[in-house]
């Protein structure tokens, strides 16, 4: 009797994270996603080059100075490009999440208070899952 309770809890869960936003407006949503993706792979393609050639450059001393403030800034350098693609990779799968949250009809629906996320917040920041009334309280 518990376990059939749960289960229909659950249900009604599911019923209600169904995204507010027809097909065709999710449509409109994956193909900005699609187009920030294909952005963020061409960045994240010429990243991983600057990264290569940098790690290269850093194995051929006549291509670089022996200073040592030289050799600081050389890897400064690759230690800010390393971030960054790390952040675009990290950009990537959040543009994923949110191309399978639209295939699972779950898109639009904030995590924290459950409520419809403005088709102008989604726009703008296409892979977010949280409204701006759940951003702001996280301040």
């Amino acid at each position: 009797m518990a376990k059939a309770k749960d289960k229909n809890k659950e249900t009604d869960q599911e019923q209600e994270r169904v995204s507010p936003y027809n097909d065709e407006e999710l449509e409109h949503f994956k193909k900005i996603i699609l187009k920030k993706r294909e952005e963020a792979e061409k960045e994240l393609n010429n990243l991983h080059q600057q990264l290569q050639e940098s790690m290269e450059n850093a194995n051929d001393e006549s291509a670089y100075s022996f200073h040592m403030a030289d050799a600081g800034t050389d890897a400064q350098e690759r230690e800010k490009t390393y971030m960054l693609y790390n952040r675009t990779r990290k950009f990537i799968r959040y543009l994923d999440d949110a191309l399978e949250r639209i295939e699972n009809k779950t898109y639009g629906i904030c995590k924290v208070t459950g409520k419809k996320i403005s088709k102008g917040r989604l726009e703008a920041v296409p892979h977010t899952q949280l409204s701006i009334e759940a951003k702001m309280k996280r301040k």
